[in-house]
């Protein structure tokens, strides 16, 4: 195993377990180390202080995923890993209602760049750098000696892969992912595309969020803002709403969303359908009064130079909300910007205040689901961000 020398200077992330070292706080990098290389790492006395996996040259040379100086890399160290994090699932979320969730957690489960979500008997799986790529093998190896799926499937297409010189993968890695995965989430079912659907197919982390929205959801009229395939509307119906208008761009969500409407013998007819983007939805909608607006956007904040821009499309989307709310009405505003801290994200939703005259009363604040738990030194893995509001 290779050694690598913390500066003392810069030797604090380490010692405090944060995951990720820099370049910048190595002595030295030897020349030629592959991605995904086993890396032990020590201080300037040459004591252990923790072993990971070199990823890359560039900015974050090394991912930590470990503390145990005698632990070696090989399938059982992803097989105690996995047994770890399911340990925590199975105890907290999988219940006779819920089936699915996220089972590795990249960093936060020691296993950095990796993600894995459950959907039923099927595991999606996640490499977003070079150096848990490297060890895609072991892992489903290991994947299947724990979990025992009737299928894993990859879904390694995200943007973010071209930062580090990776092409977008997507396939079957074993047994059979069928076409549509019915789950079941907090008593409800619902159809999943793993194979073509956002992220993994499901927005599994708003799964305590939507489960919050039903004791707001009686006799209200409701607007789920980028819907998706409706599982906020879902939740709506159920709690009894009068009306939910589902918005979203995307026709094959929408057309997923009324099936997870039938599936879960709802009726119809209280739900409107609407192809179009929310934002000129919502800039266009004057005519009409909401009780209920759900705001669940994608990230708009995909880069840290771009915060301040971002910072105008929630704004806009938040004040055209808060101007189709009578009083009383309550906003559940949601934001998945890894780069918008909670309290920016606080001080916007007032500022839309300001602007549309309204007082904004938070009833409850979200962050991440018991499945999306975070290393408390990681802060860069902390994005999601909700608020239940009422509005005055």
């Amino acid at each position: 195993m290779i050694t690598l020398k913390i500066l003392q200077r810069r030797s604090g992330p380490v010692k405090n377990r944060h995951p990720w070292v820099f370049s910048g706080a190595l002595e030295n990098i030897p020349d030629n180390l592959q991605p995904g290389t086993p890396v032990r790492l020590v201080n300037e006395r040459d004591v252990y202080m923790a072993s990971g996996y070199f990823n890359s040259y560039s900015q974050i040379a090394v991912r930590i995923w470990g503390h145990d100086e005698k632990e070696e890399t090989n399938r059982e160290f992803f097989v105690k890993r996995i047994e770890c994090a399911r340990e925590t699932r199975q105890k907290y979320v999988e219940s006779g209602e819920t089936d699915s969730y996220r089972l590795i957690n990249g960093e936060n489960d020691f296993l950095p760049g990796l993600i894995v979500d459950k959907y039923g008997d099927c595991l999606v799986l996640q490499c977003h750098t070079r150096g848990i790529e490297s060890w895609k093998e072991n892992i489903v190896a290991a994947l299947l000696e724990t979990m025992k799926p009737g299928g894993i499937y990859e879904r390694s297409d995200i943007p973010s892969r071209k930062i580090e010189g990776l092409e977008a993968q997507s396939g079957l890695l074993y047994g059979a992912v069928p076409e549509l995965i019915t789950i079941k989430e907090n008593g409800f079912k619902f159809l999943v595309d793993v194979k073509h659907g956002q992220k993994t197919g499901f927005y599994l982390d708003q799964r305590d969020k939507r489960r919050a929205l039903l004791k707001y959801a009686k006799d209200k009229t409701a607007l789920n803002c980028f819907s998706y395939t409706g599982g906020f509307t879902v939740y709506a119906l159920a709690g009894g709403a009068q009306k939910v208008t589902a918005v979203d761009t995307s026709s094959p969500a929408l057309e997923l969303a009324k099936e997870n409407i039938r599936i879960n013998n709802l009726d119809p007819d209280k739900c409107e359908f609407v192809c179009e983007d929310v934002k000129k939805y919502l800039k266009n909608t004057h005519d009409r009064k909401f009780d209920l607006i759900i705001l669940d956007p994608p990230a708009f904040i995909k880069d840290r130079r771009k915060i301040n821009e971002g910072l105008i499309g929630y704004k806009n989307i938040n004040e055209a909300a808060l101007s189709l709310l009578p009083e009383k009405g309550v906003l559940i505003t949601c934001s998945c910007s890894a780069h918008l801290s909670l309290q920016d994200f606080r001080y916007m939703l007032v500022e839309a205040g300001g602007k549309t005259g309204r007082s904004v009363r938070i009833l409850e604040t979200y962050i991440h689901g018991i499945d999306h738990a975070e290393l408390a030194p990681f802060l860069e893995g902390e994005y999601l961000k909700c608020f239940i509001t009422s509005v005055l």
